[in-house]
Protein backbone atom coordinates (compact mmCIF):
# COMPACT_ATOMS: atom_id res chain seq x y z
CA UNK A 1 0.00 0.00 0.00
CA UNK A 2 1.24 3.32 -0.71
CA UNK A 3 0.49 6.09 1.96
CA UNK A 4 2.00 9.61 2.00
CA UNK A 5 3.83 9.89 5.20
CA UNK A 6 5.06 13.52 6.22
CA UNK A 7 8.17 14.50 8.00
CA UNK A 8 9.45 17.96 9.77
CA UNK A 9 11.91 20.12 7.02
CA UNK A 10 14.41 19.48 9.28
CA UNK A 11 14.03 15.66 9.46
CA UNK A 12 17.01 13.38 8.76
CA UNK A 13 17.31 12.77 4.64
CA UNK A 14 17.69 8.94 5.44
CA UNK A 15 14.47 8.40 6.79
CA UNK A 16 12.73 10.24 3.80
CA UNK A 17 14.75 8.31 1.50
CA UNK A 18 13.77 4.87 2.90
CA UNK A 19 9.80 5.60 2.85
CA UNK A 20 9.46 5.59 -0.53
CA UNK A 21 6.44 7.03 0.22
CA UNK A 22 5.18 10.76 -1.06
CA UNK A 23 6.56 13.35 1.21
CA UNK A 24 4.82 16.96 2.24
CA UNK A 25 7.13 19.15 4.07
CA UNK A 26 5.23 20.05 7.62
CA UNK A 27 6.71 22.33 9.99
CA UNK A 28 8.16 21.80 13.36
CA UNK A 29 5.86 22.84 15.92
CA UNK A 30 7.17 25.41 17.84
CA UNK A 31 8.27 25.81 21.33
CA UNK A 32 5.18 27.19 22.75
CA UNK A 33 2.99 24.31 21.50
CA UNK A 34 4.89 22.06 24.07
CA UNK A 35 2.57 23.67 26.82
CA UNK A 36 0.08 21.49 27.25
CA UNK A 37 2.24 18.47 27.84
CA UNK A 38 3.83 20.53 30.46
CA UNK A 39 0.64 21.93 31.85
CA UNK A 40 -1.04 18.11 32.12
CA UNK A 41 2.86 16.76 33.65
CA UNK A 42 2.49 20.20 36.07
CA UNK A 43 -0.84 19.85 36.95
CA UNK A 44 -0.19 16.24 38.45
CA UNK A 45 2.75 16.96 39.90
CA UNK A 46 1.26 20.62 42.00
CA UNK A 47 -2.61 19.86 42.53
CA UNK A 48 -2.47 16.79 45.07
CA UNK A 49 -0.43 19.62 46.91
CA UNK A 50 -2.77 22.64 46.70
CA UNK A 51 -5.20 23.34 49.65
CA UNK A 52 -8.24 23.45 47.84
CA UNK A 53 -7.14 21.91 44.58
CA UNK A 54 -6.41 18.74 46.10
CA UNK A 55 -9.99 17.72 47.36
CA UNK A 56 -11.09 18.40 43.65
CA UNK A 57 -8.41 16.55 42.07
CA UNK A 58 -8.77 13.51 44.10
CA UNK A 59 -11.76 12.73 41.69
CA UNK A 60 -11.15 10.71 39.03
CA UNK A 61 -13.35 12.70 36.97
CA UNK A 62 -11.69 15.95 37.73
CA UNK A 63 -8.35 13.92 36.08
CA UNK A 64 -10.58 13.17 33.06
CA UNK A 65 -11.45 16.42 32.50
CA UNK A 66 -8.28 18.52 32.66
CA UNK A 67 -6.80 15.37 30.53
CA UNK A 68 -9.00 15.58 28.05
CA UNK A 69 -8.80 20.24 27.53
CA UNK A 70 -5.06 19.91 27.23
CA UNK A 71 -5.42 17.20 24.79
CA UNK A 72 -8.09 18.73 22.64
CA UNK A 73 -5.69 22.06 22.58
CA UNK A 74 -3.05 19.81 21.02
CA UNK A 75 -5.34 18.56 18.39
CA UNK A 76 -6.61 21.62 17.49
CA UNK A 77 -3.34 22.80 16.99
CA UNK A 78 -2.72 19.93 14.51
CA UNK A 79 -6.25 20.67 13.17
CA UNK A 80 -5.39 24.01 12.12
CA UNK A 81 -1.69 23.56 11.05
CA UNK A 82 -2.60 21.73 7.64
CA UNK A 83 -0.16 19.53 6.98
CA UNK A 84 0.02 15.71 7.82
CA UNK A 85 1.89 13.78 10.11
CA UNK A 86 3.38 10.17 10.26
CA UNK A 87 0.76 7.71 10.86
CA UNK A 88 3.39 4.22 10.89
CA UNK A 89 0.60 1.84 12.18
CA UNK A 90 -0.74 -0.29 9.19
CA UNK A 91 -4.10 -0.66 11.41
CA UNK A 92 -4.62 2.82 12.19
CA UNK A 93 -3.66 3.83 8.57
CA UNK A 94 -6.33 1.26 7.46
CA UNK A 95 -8.69 2.85 10.04
CA UNK A 96 -8.25 6.08 9.17
CA UNK A 97 -8.61 5.44 4.75
CA UNK A 98 -12.09 3.44 6.24
CA UNK A 99 -12.82 6.85 7.49
CA UNK A 100 -12.31 8.72 4.52
CA UNK A 101 -8.82 10.25 5.54
CA UNK A 102 -5.91 10.88 3.59
CA UNK A 103 -2.34 11.92 4.74
CA UNK A 104 -2.10 12.84 0.90
CA UNK A 105 -3.98 15.54 -0.07
CA UNK A 106 -2.94 15.44 -3.78
CA UNK A 107 -4.48 11.94 -3.98
CA UNK A 108 -7.45 13.11 -2.29
CA UNK A 109 -7.80 16.59 -2.40
CA UNK A 110 -11.44 16.59 -0.89
CA UNK A 111 -9.74 15.47 2.70
CA UNK A 112 -8.73 18.55 4.89
CA UNK A 113 -5.13 18.55 5.33
CA UNK A 114 -5.98 20.09 9.29
CA UNK A 115 -8.67 16.96 9.85
CA UNK A 116 -6.56 14.06 8.16
CA UNK A 117 -3.48 15.81 10.22
CA UNK A 118 -5.57 15.92 13.69
CA UNK A 119 -6.74 12.54 13.47
CA UNK A 120 -3.80 10.94 12.44
CA UNK A 121 -2.01 12.19 15.51
CA UNK A 122 -5.26 11.09 17.44
CA UNK A 123 -4.57 7.23 15.57
CA UNK A 124 -0.94 7.38 16.32
CA UNK A 125 -1.43 8.25 19.95
CA UNK A 126 -4.29 5.81 20.49
CA UNK A 127 -2.05 3.01 19.24
CA UNK A 128 0.52 3.12 21.96
CA UNK A 129 -2.28 4.39 24.56
CA UNK A 130 -4.23 1.22 24.19
CA UNK A 131 -1.34 -1.45 24.84
CA UNK A 132 -0.11 0.62 27.31
CA UNK A 133 -3.42 0.39 29.16
CA UNK A 134 -4.53 -3.01 28.32
CA UNK A 135 -1.00 -4.31 30.11
CA UNK A 136 -1.28 -2.13 33.00
CA UNK A 137 -4.90 -2.93 33.59
CA UNK A 138 -4.53 -6.63 33.41
CA UNK A 139 -1.27 -7.19 35.67
CA UNK A 140 -3.50 -4.73 38.38
CA UNK A 141 -6.86 -6.28 38.30
CA UNK A 142 -5.03 -10.06 37.55
CA UNK A 143 -2.77 -9.11 41.07
CA UNK A 144 -5.53 -8.07 43.06
CA UNK A 145 -6.96 -11.53 42.95
CA UNK A 146 -4.01 -12.72 45.08
CA UNK A 147 -3.93 -12.46 48.57
CA UNK A 148 -1.42 -13.45 51.21
CA UNK A 149 -2.51 -13.66 54.31
CA UNK A 150 -0.91 -14.20 57.73
CA UNK A 151 1.33 -11.75 60.10
CA UNK A 152 4.87 -13.40 60.70
CA UNK A 153 7.45 -11.54 62.89
CA UNK A 154 9.00 -8.60 61.47
CA UNK A 155 12.35 -8.86 62.31
CA UNK A 156 14.88 -6.72 60.14
CA UNK A 157 15.22 -10.39 58.06
CA UNK A 158 12.36 -10.99 57.28
CA UNK A 159 11.22 -7.50 56.36
CA UNK A 160 14.32 -7.27 54.22
CA UNK A 161 13.41 -10.67 52.50
CA UNK A 162 9.93 -9.62 52.11
CA UNK A 163 11.81 -6.31 49.99
CA UNK A 164 13.54 -8.42 48.00
CA UNK A 165 11.02 -11.02 47.29
CA UNK A 166 9.43 -7.87 45.51
CA UNK A 167 12.20 -6.38 44.08
CA UNK A 168 12.43 -10.06 41.89
CA UNK A 169 8.70 -9.89 41.39
CA UNK A 170 8.19 -6.36 40.05
CA UNK A 171 10.00 -7.26 36.43
CA UNK A 172 7.85 -10.15 35.97
CA UNK A 173 4.33 -8.64 37.34
CA UNK A 174 4.93 -4.98 36.99
CA UNK A 175 5.90 -2.81 39.96
CA UNK A 176 2.02 -2.25 39.90
CA UNK A 177 1.16 -5.73 40.41
CA UNK A 178 3.97 -6.35 42.99
CA UNK A 179 3.64 -2.78 45.06
CA UNK A 180 -0.27 -3.97 45.73
CA UNK A 181 0.50 -7.61 46.01
CA UNK A 182 3.11 -7.28 48.83
CA UNK A 183 2.10 -3.82 50.82
CA UNK A 184 -0.56 -5.05 52.53
CA UNK A 185 0.92 -8.11 54.23
CA UNK A 186 3.97 -6.29 54.64
CA UNK A 187 2.41 -3.45 56.32
CA UNK A 188 0.04 -6.30 58.54
CA UNK A 189 3.17 -8.14 59.22
CA UNK A 190 4.83 -4.53 60.82
CA UNK A 191 1.24 -3.32 62.40
CA UNK A 192 2.94 -4.39 65.61
CA UNK A 193 5.78 -1.84 65.45
CA UNK A 194 6.02 1.90 65.60
CA UNK A 195 9.04 2.42 63.08
CA UNK A 196 7.69 1.65 59.77
CA UNK A 197 8.18 4.58 57.70
CA UNK A 198 11.63 3.43 55.97
CA UNK A 199 10.01 0.02 55.43
CA UNK A 200 6.87 1.63 53.07
CA UNK A 201 10.00 4.25 51.52
CA UNK A 202 12.50 1.49 50.73
CA UNK A 203 9.66 -0.49 49.46
CA UNK A 204 8.76 2.34 47.11
CA UNK A 205 12.69 2.49 46.32
CA UNK A 206 12.96 -1.33 45.44
CA UNK A 207 9.75 -2.74 44.87
CA UNK A 208 7.55 -0.11 43.13
CA UNK A 209 10.04 1.31 41.07
CA UNK A 210 14.21 -0.18 40.55
CA UNK A 211 12.78 -3.67 40.90
CA UNK A 212 10.75 -3.60 37.46
CA UNK A 213 13.99 -2.96 35.37
CA UNK A 214 14.65 -6.54 33.85
CA UNK A 215 11.21 -6.82 31.65
CA UNK A 216 9.31 -4.60 29.66
CA UNK A 217 6.71 -5.13 31.49
CA UNK A 218 7.80 -4.54 35.05
CA UNK A 219 7.73 -0.15 34.68
CA UNK A 220 5.61 1.38 31.83
CA UNK A 221 8.69 3.53 30.57
CA UNK A 222 10.58 0.31 29.47
CA UNK A 223 6.97 -0.98 27.87
CA UNK A 224 6.89 2.46 25.85
CA UNK A 225 10.45 1.09 24.56
CA UNK A 226 9.17 -2.42 23.67
CA UNK A 227 6.42 -0.56 21.46
CA UNK A 228 8.89 1.65 20.34
CA UNK A 229 10.73 -1.76 18.46
CA UNK A 230 12.76 -2.34 21.75
CA UNK A 231 13.16 -6.08 21.50
CA UNK A 232 11.43 -7.84 24.37
CA UNK A 233 14.07 -9.53 26.36
CA UNK A 234 16.83 -6.57 25.56
CA UNK A 235 16.21 -5.20 28.89
CA UNK A 236 17.61 -8.33 30.63
CA UNK A 237 20.76 -6.74 29.90
CA UNK A 238 20.54 -4.48 32.71
CA UNK A 239 20.69 -7.20 35.15
CA UNK A 240 24.42 -6.22 36.23
CA UNK A 241 22.94 -2.66 37.26
CA UNK A 242 19.68 -4.06 38.86
CA UNK A 243 21.33 -5.99 40.86
CA UNK A 244 24.02 -3.59 42.26
CA UNK A 245 20.98 -1.03 43.00
CA UNK A 246 19.12 -4.17 44.79
CA UNK A 247 22.05 -5.49 46.66
CA UNK A 248 22.70 -1.92 47.58
CA UNK A 249 19.65 -0.73 49.27
CA UNK A 250 18.85 -4.39 50.59
CA UNK A 251 22.27 -4.21 52.46
CA UNK A 252 21.19 -0.51 53.56
CA UNK A 253 18.10 -1.23 54.90
CA UNK A 254 18.71 -4.11 56.88
CA UNK A 255 21.70 -1.76 58.29
CA UNK A 256 18.57 1.28 58.90
CA UNK A 257 16.08 -1.40 60.05
CA UNK A 258 17.87 -3.76 62.56
CA UNK A 259 18.93 -0.11 64.35
CA UNK A 260 14.94 0.49 64.21
CA UNK A 261 14.67 -2.62 65.59
CA UNK A 262 16.99 -2.11 68.32
CA UNK A 263 14.47 1.16 69.35
CA UNK A 264 11.65 -0.42 69.22
CA UNK A 265 9.81 -0.93 73.07
CA UNK A 266 9.79 -4.03 74.63
CA UNK A 267 5.82 -4.16 74.31
CA UNK A 268 5.60 -3.86 71.06
CA UNK A 269 8.56 -6.80 70.51
CA UNK A 270 6.89 -8.60 72.70
CA UNK A 271 3.51 -8.41 70.82
CA UNK A 272 4.69 -8.78 67.56
CA UNK A 273 6.81 -12.58 68.66
CA UNK A 274 3.28 -13.70 70.28
CA UNK A 275 0.95 -12.61 67.23
CA UNK A 276 1.77 -14.99 64.78
CA UNK A 277 0.01 -16.38 62.02
CA UNK A 278 1.57 -18.72 59.32
CA UNK A 279 1.91 -16.91 55.74
CA UNK A 280 -0.67 -18.26 53.44
CA UNK A 281 -1.92 -17.62 49.72
CA UNK A 282 -5.56 -17.14 48.39
CA UNK A 283 -5.91 -16.94 44.62
CA UNK A 284 -3.08 -18.70 43.53
CA UNK A 285 -4.33 -19.53 40.45
CA UNK A 286 -3.64 -15.80 39.11
CA UNK A 287 -0.15 -16.45 39.06
CA UNK A 288 -0.53 -18.96 35.94
CA UNK A 289 -2.83 -15.70 34.40
CA UNK A 290 -0.36 -13.53 35.13
CA UNK A 291 2.24 -15.79 33.81
CA UNK A 292 -0.34 -15.68 30.82
CA UNK A 293 -0.21 -11.92 30.66
CA UNK A 294 3.47 -12.27 30.41
CA UNK A 295 3.78 -14.50 27.17
CA UNK A 296 0.99 -12.98 25.32
CA UNK A 297 3.26 -9.36 25.98
CA UNK A 298 6.11 -11.34 24.89
CA UNK A 299 4.86 -12.91 21.83
CA UNK A 300 1.91 -11.59 20.37
CA UNK A 301 2.85 -8.23 18.95
CA UNK A 302 1.17 -7.17 15.85
CA UNK A 303 2.88 -7.84 12.91
CA UNK A 304 5.52 -9.90 13.88
CA UNK A 305 5.80 -13.71 13.39
CA UNK A 306 4.54 -16.19 16.57
CA UNK A 307 7.36 -17.34 18.44
CA UNK A 308 9.99 -16.29 15.73
CA UNK A 309 9.03 -17.97 13.36
CA UNK A 310 8.69 -16.29 9.60
CA UNK A 311 6.69 -18.74 7.78
CA UNK A 312 3.89 -18.90 10.85
CA UNK A 313 1.02 -17.00 12.51
CA UNK A 314 1.20 -13.82 12.68
CA UNK A 315 -0.61 -11.99 15.39
CA UNK A 316 -3.07 -9.31 14.31
CA UNK A 317 -3.76 -5.60 15.39
CA UNK A 318 -5.41 -6.33 19.36
CA UNK A 319 -4.58 -9.57 19.45
CA UNK A 320 -2.21 -9.13 22.32
CA UNK A 321 -5.07 -7.03 23.87
CA UNK A 322 -7.50 -9.11 23.22
CA UNK A 323 -5.56 -11.98 25.19
CA UNK A 324 -4.77 -9.91 28.08
CA UNK A 325 -8.09 -8.87 28.78
CA UNK A 326 -9.46 -12.69 28.13
CA UNK A 327 -6.98 -13.46 31.43
CA UNK A 328 -8.25 -10.65 32.93
CA UNK A 329 -11.85 -11.89 32.59
CA UNK A 330 -11.43 -15.64 34.31
CA UNK A 331 -9.91 -13.77 37.02
CA UNK A 332 -12.58 -11.81 37.69
CA UNK A 333 -14.88 -15.17 37.24
CA UNK A 334 -12.99 -17.45 39.20
CA UNK A 335 -11.53 -15.33 42.23
CA UNK A 336 -13.70 -15.26 45.29
CA UNK A 337 -14.92 -11.47 46.01
CA UNK A 338 -13.97 -12.66 49.31
CA UNK A 339 -10.53 -12.60 48.24
CA UNK A 340 -10.84 -9.09 46.24
CA UNK A 341 -12.38 -7.93 49.46
CA UNK A 342 -9.14 -9.24 51.51
CA UNK A 343 -7.25 -6.85 49.67
CA UNK A 344 -9.69 -3.80 49.33
CA UNK A 345 -9.43 -4.08 45.66
CA UNK A 346 -10.68 -1.62 43.71
CA UNK A 347 -10.42 0.21 40.15
CA UNK A 348 -9.53 3.42 41.40
CA UNK A 349 -6.35 3.97 41.15
CA UNK A 350 -6.01 2.43 37.22
CA UNK A 351 -8.90 4.48 36.32
CA UNK A 352 -6.34 7.06 37.23
CA UNK A 353 -3.46 6.13 35.07
CA UNK A 354 -6.42 5.50 32.51
CA UNK A 355 -7.52 9.12 32.92
CA UNK A 356 -4.35 10.94 32.56
CA UNK A 357 -2.33 9.40 30.24
CA UNK A 358 -5.51 9.68 27.49
CA UNK A 359 -4.07 13.32 27.87
CA UNK A 360 -0.44 12.50 27.95
CA UNK A 361 -0.36 10.20 25.33
CA UNK A 362 -2.06 12.83 22.99
CA UNK A 363 -0.19 16.07 24.32
CA UNK A 364 3.10 14.23 23.79
CA UNK A 365 3.19 13.83 20.00
CA UNK A 366 4.36 17.59 19.78
CA UNK A 367 7.49 17.40 21.89
CA UNK A 368 8.18 13.47 20.07
CA UNK A 369 7.56 15.76 16.78
CA UNK A 370 9.82 18.53 17.43
CA UNK A 371 12.67 15.75 18.98
CA UNK A 372 12.71 13.68 16.15
CA UNK A 373 13.38 16.85 13.95
CA UNK A 374 15.97 18.55 16.74
CA UNK A 375 16.86 15.93 19.01
CA UNK A 376 20.43 16.05 18.48
CA UNK A 377 20.61 19.82 18.33
CA UNK A 378 19.78 19.73 22.19
CA UNK A 379 23.75 18.50 23.17
CA UNK A 380 22.95 15.83 25.20
CA UNK A 381 25.06 12.85 23.92
CA UNK A 382 26.85 11.00 26.05
CA UNK A 383 24.95 8.13 28.64
CA UNK A 384 26.11 10.07 31.69
CA UNK A 385 23.74 13.20 30.05
CA UNK A 386 21.24 11.09 29.24
CA UNK A 387 21.10 9.19 32.60
CA UNK A 388 20.88 12.37 34.68
CA UNK A 389 18.63 14.14 32.19
CA UNK A 390 16.35 11.39 31.94
CA UNK A 391 16.47 10.68 35.60
CA UNK A 392 15.79 13.99 37.04
CA UNK A 393 13.08 14.79 34.93
CA UNK A 394 11.43 11.57 36.02
CA UNK A 395 11.89 12.61 39.60
CA UNK A 396 9.75 15.88 38.79
CA UNK A 397 7.75 14.29 36.06
CA UNK A 398 6.22 10.94 35.22
CA UNK A 399 9.23 9.01 34.18
CA UNK A 400 7.01 7.07 31.25
CA UNK A 401 6.63 10.22 29.01
CA UNK A 402 10.01 11.23 29.85
CA UNK A 403 11.17 7.88 28.99
CA UNK A 404 10.13 8.86 25.27
CA UNK A 405 11.49 11.88 24.99
CA UNK A 406 14.77 10.99 25.53
CA UNK A 407 14.09 7.93 23.51
CA UNK A 408 13.37 9.99 20.54
CA UNK A 409 16.07 12.26 21.46
CA UNK A 410 18.83 9.19 21.33
CA UNK A 411 17.12 7.63 18.38
CA UNK A 412 17.49 10.78 16.22
CA UNK A 413 21.26 10.64 16.87
CA UNK A 414 21.71 7.74 15.67
CA UNK A 415 21.58 7.41 12.05
CA UNK A 416 23.99 3.98 10.76
CA UNK A 417 23.74 1.17 12.62
CA UNK A 418 27.07 -0.40 13.88
CA UNK A 419 26.36 -4.32 15.62
CA UNK A 420 28.56 -3.54 18.33
CA UNK A 421 27.61 -0.34 19.43
CA UNK A 422 23.67 0.03 18.51
CA UNK A 423 20.52 -2.03 18.56
CA UNK A 424 18.53 -2.58 15.54
CA UNK A 425 14.89 -1.67 16.58
CA UNK A 426 11.86 -3.96 15.46
CA UNK A 427 10.61 -0.79 13.75
CA UNK A 428 13.98 -0.52 11.21
CA UNK A 429 15.79 2.25 12.80
CA UNK A 430 18.78 2.19 15.31
CA UNK A 431 19.56 3.70 18.39
CA UNK A 432 23.35 3.47 20.69
CA UNK A 433 23.09 0.76 23.22
CA UNK A 434 24.91 2.92 25.54
CA UNK A 435 22.37 5.73 25.68
CA UNK A 436 19.47 3.06 25.68
CA UNK A 437 20.69 1.48 28.79
CA UNK A 438 21.07 5.38 30.20
CA UNK A 439 18.00 6.34 29.27
CA UNK A 440 16.30 2.87 30.81
CA UNK A 441 18.27 2.95 34.07
CA UNK A 442 17.35 6.94 34.47
CA UNK A 443 13.56 6.37 34.13
CA UNK A 444 12.71 3.26 36.05
CA UNK A 445 15.69 4.56 38.60
CA UNK A 446 14.66 8.18 39.61
CA UNK A 447 11.29 7.94 39.05
CA UNK A 448 11.86 6.23 42.89
CA UNK A 449 13.07 10.25 43.72
CA UNK A 450 9.93 11.60 44.61
CA UNK A 451 6.05 10.28 44.87
CA UNK A 452 5.06 11.87 41.76
CA UNK A 453 7.73 9.67 39.91
CA UNK A 454 6.39 6.41 39.11
CA UNK A 455 2.49 5.79 39.42
CA UNK A 456 2.61 2.86 41.84
CA UNK A 457 4.46 5.95 44.66
CA UNK A 458 1.69 7.71 45.69
CA UNK A 459 -0.79 4.46 45.98
CA UNK A 460 1.48 2.87 48.22
CA UNK A 461 1.55 6.01 50.11
CA UNK A 462 -2.06 6.10 50.32
CA UNK A 463 -2.42 2.25 51.19
CA UNK A 464 0.26 2.49 54.33
CA UNK A 465 -1.62 6.26 55.53
CA UNK A 466 -4.88 4.46 55.62
CA UNK A 467 -3.20 1.36 57.46
CA UNK A 468 -2.10 4.00 60.35
CA UNK A 469 1.38 4.87 59.02
CA UNK A 470 2.27 8.46 59.05
CA UNK A 471 4.24 9.13 55.54
CA UNK A 472 6.44 11.93 54.99
CA UNK A 473 5.16 14.47 52.65
CA UNK A 474 6.38 15.54 49.39
CA UNK A 475 9.77 17.10 50.53
CA UNK A 476 9.75 14.92 53.62
CA UNK A 477 9.86 11.56 51.24
CA UNK A 478 12.55 13.61 48.90
CA UNK A 479 15.58 13.54 52.35
CA UNK A 480 15.42 10.16 52.26
CA UNK A 481 15.41 9.25 48.49
CA UNK A 482 18.15 12.46 48.19
CA UNK A 483 20.05 10.65 51.45
CA UNK A 484 19.69 6.78 50.45
CA UNK A 485 19.56 7.37 46.37
CA UNK A 486 21.91 10.00 45.10
CA UNK A 487 24.73 8.62 46.16
CA UNK A 488 23.71 5.62 44.82
CA UNK A 489 23.06 7.34 41.61
CA UNK A 490 26.36 8.52 41.84
CA UNK A 491 27.94 5.57 41.70
CA UNK A 492 26.14 3.82 39.16
CA UNK A 493 27.36 6.63 37.28
CA UNK A 494 31.02 5.87 37.94
CA UNK A 495 30.57 1.99 37.73
CA UNK A 496 28.81 1.85 34.67
CA UNK A 497 27.98 4.52 32.80
CA UNK A 498 31.45 6.15 32.30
Amino acid sequence: MEFALTFPIDSMPGMLAETGAHVHAAPVPSLGWIAPFAVLLLVIAVFPLVPGLNRWWHHNRSKLLVALILAAITLAYYLTRGFGVAVHDDFAIHLLEKAGFSMDPAAHPRTPAGAATAVGVFATAMMEYIPFISLLFSLYVISGGISIRGDIQATPRTNTTFLAIGGLLASVIGTTGASMLLIRPLLRTNSERKHVVHTVVFFIFIVSNIGGTLLPIGDPPLFLGYLKGVPFLWTLHLWKEWAFALGVLLLIYLIWDSRAYDREERRNIVLDMTTINPISVAGKFNFMLLAGVVFATGTLSPGKPFLGIEAGWHPFSFCRELVQLALVGLSLALTPRSVRREVNFNYAAILEVACLFIGIFICMQVPIEILNARGARLGIDTPVEFFWATGILSSVLDNAPTYVVFFETANALTQVHDPGATIKLLTGHVIRIDHLVAISLGAVFMGANTYIGNGPNFMVKSIAEHAGVKMPGFFGYMLFSGFVLIPLFVAITFIFLR
